[in-house]
């Protein structure tokens, strides 16, 4: 089966205790390594996502705004 170039999908168990294992090969694809904080969106209508890491202060900042209390 052909995937457009960039694109991914793939399929994780959940454990008992409410974890997942990220596949490999997205860990390496990613720079995902133990210790790793990652932060999940989430939408009751169209699912969750796990956005690249990087994307975090961004997004960080269009939620709560850039300045400090």
């Amino acid at each position: 089966m052909n995937r457009p170039e960039g694109k991914y999908a793939w399929t994780v168990t959940v454990g008992e205790k409410g974890q997942i294992v990220i596949p490999k090969q997205a860990r390496d694809i990613f720079g995902i390594r133990p210790g790793d904080t990652l932060f999940i969106l989430a939408d009751e209508k169209q699912g969750m996502a796990i956005p690249p890491k990087k994307s975090f202060q961004a997004f960080y900042e269009n939620v709560f705004g850039g300045g400090e209390k």
